[in-house]
């Protein structure tokens, strides 16, 4: 596994080195001396799915307030997503900035979202599937959400929205008086 830093300090990606034969490839998806040497201390306490069907379709931006803050090491199983993570450290030099990274089965790579960060993707293709390690169980009542298209972070989503939760596409935009959270 090569890990590679990504411009929101603390952002980093997973390129993997897949074993490659005749058979087919195996590749590692968890390694918890490669994690540490990436900087996340913390172990792994939930494990998560999301399955899209629809091409187009929006999940996020969702994020955990503390003392539920996580670390989200994401990567895509089937299909291909366009993964964002939105700096909503406060006091940090890249503070309501974004990056995207595309997460496809076939390029496997592994985001790894800090704590302090806010998390979406759009789906680029039908039936797109993803794996999600979380170093904090997830607690409805520190939940945080983000309005995708709010003018405030200016996220660029490659494809119109075709499917989105009412939750979602509802969220509010940030206050003026947000702050940012301290993980």
């Amino acid at each position: 596994m090569i890990i590679r830093p990504l411009p929101l300090q603390g952002l980093r990606l997973i390129e993997q080195e897949p074993f490659v034969d005749e058979r087919g490839r195996f590749s590692r998806l968890y390694c918890r001396e490669t994690l540490v040497s990436a900087g996340i201390a913390k172990p792994i306490a939930q494990v998560n799915q999301s399955v899209s069907h629809a091409t187009g379709c929006l999940r996020g931006l969702h994020f955990q307030f503390p003392p539920a803050c996580e670390t989200k090491i994401v990567t895509c199983l089937a299909g291909a997503v366009f993964d964002v993570a939105v700096d909503l450290r406060r006091g940090s030099s890249t503070f309501l900035h974004w990056h995207a990274e595309t997460l496809s089965a076939e390029n496997m790579r592994i985001l790894v979202i800090p704590e302090g960060f806010a998390h979406g993707f759009q789906t680029l293709g039908p039936n797109c599937q993803l794996l999600y390690l979380c170093t904090a169980a997830y607690a409805k009542e520190y939940e945080g959400r983000l309005r995708f298209n709010d003018p405030a972070i200016g996220i660029h989503w490659p494809l119109p929205v075709a499917d989105i939760s009412e939750l979602d596409r509802t969220a509010p935009d940030l206050a003026p008086s947000f702050i940012g959270v301290r993980p």
